[in-house]
């Protein structure tokens, strides 16, 4: 993981826009602070910091094309890159790193801005073609590894991996979207991760638990490669869990090599944070124990996590409730992991997603609906969960894997018949991952009720963050947030503190317009808000506030 800076569509050269960039990378330096390197060019200067967790020693970027001179710079993981390289996409490109990412510059080649089709990973890049005067840009299907553009006013095109590189530039800022590919000459980006479970036709795979368990294997043994110490996030909660339990039964052998040699860290980390007694250490601790894992349960009080919450929103570059809340415990972690000298963890973001985990799915009225909001959740991921994810552990440097969404992974899960996930009789939420895991973990850890992280970090944290806003912020304040904030006006005090907070770190309205919008819910859509009465009446985005749910989800 690492980030990039694009400076494209440069009508002459000036020889500020080097230092521009340069200042404008060094922005981001937390995310890449192994090496930095940058390309000038007439038409692009491209700059990139580099974690280096794949060929730490020859994989710096942007790297070259040392026959054309097309020049990249890639922030992510490439998980297919041994298969492009052996196949026939890659025939004639003489390669000159052991890096995952250079594969992009091979199949550029073959298949032009096509290439996308061909990539497994999390990932966002930016190429540069100096000979053709022609630029690439594109972002992984789900949007894990985030990327944001807009135009200064000479109308050129600023592109990074956080928004704080460039908002100072430009007189607008935009999210890069999720599955897009963007060519010059192109007026916008183009779509190019398409599939039928997003078409409204309701899927009908049956369910195999067996199924559901290889493709999880497979997916979490890709995660693994590298070649620096990785450790394991343990929420205590079941999808972290899961994913914890399967690295573990491939942690001896390293899988960049097909298993040929044994691991050169064979000692796995695990990691989990709370506040003293929160329920999720003490399952984490559990779970760590089972499946034979170093554990650190690592604790926080309500103060030190309001401390950092400036910190945080500038990070995360958000002012959500629900992201802020999880990002805050998720940060202070990171610091701590880094500190032990680790650059890569496994995490289990996006089960809830791909199999309407939330708790609020037991009150969706029929399959359809059930996979419709389960669909709009998985679109809705890069700027939740994924966001947070990233962007709170690369703030210290530290690279954060999500197996659950790997894209093979995501068209086998939206593929499977949302009739069973609904958890048939008794409502157990995500049933057919549970099932398909049985005896990977403690079976009260397998059967453990849906904890939203910022609850199970300890419910003080909520109230702390609750009480600190109601003293920040009047009621005259209140009724004044529309004026004060006419893009997306917060409705509680919470919301507002944090409005406030990125506000000072982030002042103009495009910076505003970046972030998700609407009444802050516990569930994503107004479609949603009309399976119950109680989602209607609820502002608060905790699941435990979903009231009638959290307690009797299971059925009596």
């Amino acid at each position: 993981m690492c980030s990039i800076t694009a400076l494209l569509n440069r009508s002459a050269e000036d020889p500020r826009d080097r230092q521009l960039v340069l200042e404008a990378s060094l922005c981001q330096r937390h995310r890449g602070p192994d090496w930095s390197g940058i390309r000038e060019h007439p038409g692009a200067v491209i700059a990139h910091e580099r974690l280096a967790i794949v060929d730490v020693l020859s994989g710096a970027q942007p790297m070259v094309d040392a026959e054309t001179g097309t020049v990249l710079a890639v922030n992510g993981e490439i998980y297919n890159h041994q298969d492009i390289r052996k196949g026939p996409l890659s025939e004639g490109y003489a390669y000159q790193s052991g890096s995952d990412c250079e594969v992009i510059l091979a199949l550029y080649r073959s298949e032009g801005a096509g290439l996308v089709q061909h990539l497994s990973g999390m990932y966002a890049f930016v190429l540069h073609d100096p000979a053709k005067d022609h630029w690439v840009i594109a972002r992984d299907p789900i949007g894990i590894i985030p990327l944001y553009y807009g135009t200064d006013g000479e109308g050129r095109l600023w592109v990074a991996s956080e928004m704080k590189a460039i908002v100072p530039h430009c007189d607008d800022v935009r999210l890069f979207p999720p599955g897009h590919v963007w060519e010059k000459g192109q007026e916008a980006p183009v779509k190019f991760y398409e599939r039928d479970w997003m078409a409204g036709e309701l899927p009908s795979t049956p369910y195999v638990p067996q199924e559901l368990q290889d493709a999880l294997t497979d997916s979490v043994r890709k995660h693994l490669m590298g070649d620096v110490p990785y450790g394991l996030l343990i929420s205590g909660g079941l999808d972290s869990s899961v994913i914890a339990a399967i690295a573990m039964r491939h942690a001896a052998r390293r899988v960049d090599d097909e298993g040929d040699t044994e691991a050169w860290w064979p000692r796995v980390h695990s990691f989990s944070i709370g506040l003293d007694g929160s329920p999720d250490l003490a399952a984490a601790a559990e779970v760590a124990e089972a499946i034979g894992t170093v554990h650190h349960g690592l604790t926080f009080t309500i103060q030190e996590g309001i401390d950092a919450l400036s910190e945080v929103i500038r990070h995360i570059e958000t002012y959500d409730v629900t992201t802020i809340r999880a990002s805050t415990p998720m940060f202070l972690m990171a610091r701590k992991i880094k500190a032990m000298g680790i650059k890569m963890v496994l995490s289990g973001e996006g089960a809830d997603e791909l199999f309407g985990g939330y708790l609020y799915f037991h009150m969706a009225p029929d399959a359809r609906e059930f996979h419709e909001e389960t669909v709009r959740k998985v679109l809705g991921l890069h700027q939740y969960d994924c966001a947070r994810a990233n962007k709170s552990m690369m703030a210290w440097g530290i690279e954060a894997r999500v197996p659950f969404l790997d894209r093979e992974f995501i068209d086998y899960a939206m593929s499977l018949d949302p009739t069973v996930k609904m958890g048939g009789e008794g409502k157990l939420e995500k049933a057919v991952i549970r099932r398909a895991f049985e005896g990977f973990i403690p079976d009260n850890i397998l059967y453990r009720q849906k904890e939203q992280f910022s609850d199970g970090v300890g419910y003080g944290w909520i109230d702390g963050l609750r009480d600190l806003a109601e003293a920040e912020v009047t009621d005259g304040e209140m009724e004044r947030a529309a004026i004060r904030f006419p893009i997306h006006p917060p409705a509680t005090k919470e919301g507002y503190f944090y409005r406030r907070i990125f506000e000072e770190h982030f002042p103009s309205a495009a910076a505003a317009a970046t972030v998700p919008g609407g009444k802050s819910v516990a569930c994503s859509t107004e479609k949603a808000l009309e399976w119950d009465a109680r989602l209607q009446n609820n502002i608060d985005p905790s699941g435990r506030a979903v009231g009638g749910i959290h307690n009797d989800a299971y059925g009596d």
